[in-house]
């Protein structure tokens, strides 16, 4: 499992757009990642408010379930969203650290399931939901 923990981090960290939002991907292991991105005002949404663009949360959320199917312990070497649903329920608070929490609960010989919940310093009201399928393809 720890090679393809260091596989998925090393994968997710090469990705530009990961890069340009600084996600940083925090815990990965056993169908389970967590990705942090920190708030950055280049990210902002709106000006008036300071929020963060919902496109950016998207971007954490999907990025965030790969890592979880990537990580699964039967170990696809590579996936590709299919579908993803995302549920906004409020705003980010401006200033705070986004965190996304993403769980591979069911795979197949070709399709991994996945929910994942992105929160700001209040972790009991989350930002935002999704739940996806992604291709899984084998070594």
């Amino acid at each position: 499992m720890a090679d393809i923990s260091k596989f998925a981090r090393q994968f997710i960290e090469a990705i530009p757009h990961a890069k340009a939002l600084g996600l940083e991907l925090t815990h990965i292991s056993n169908g389970e990642a967590e990705i942090t991105m920190p708030y950055n005002e280049a990210l902002i949404g709106d000006p008036l408010t300071g929020v963060i663009h919902g496109g950016a949360v998207s971007t954490m959320l999907d990025t965030c379930c790969g890592a979880a199917v990537m990580s699964h312990p039967m170990q696809p070497m590579s996936t590709a969203t299919i579908d993803l649903r995302i549920d906004y329920m409020r705003t980010a608070t401006p200033g705070q650290t986004i965190t996304t929490r993403a769980t591979c609960y069911h795979i197949t010989r070709n399709v991994a399931f996945v929910r994942a919940t992105a929160t700001d310093e209040d972790q009991d009201n989350p930002v935002a939901t999704a739940s996806g399928a992604f291709t899984v393809e084998g070594k």
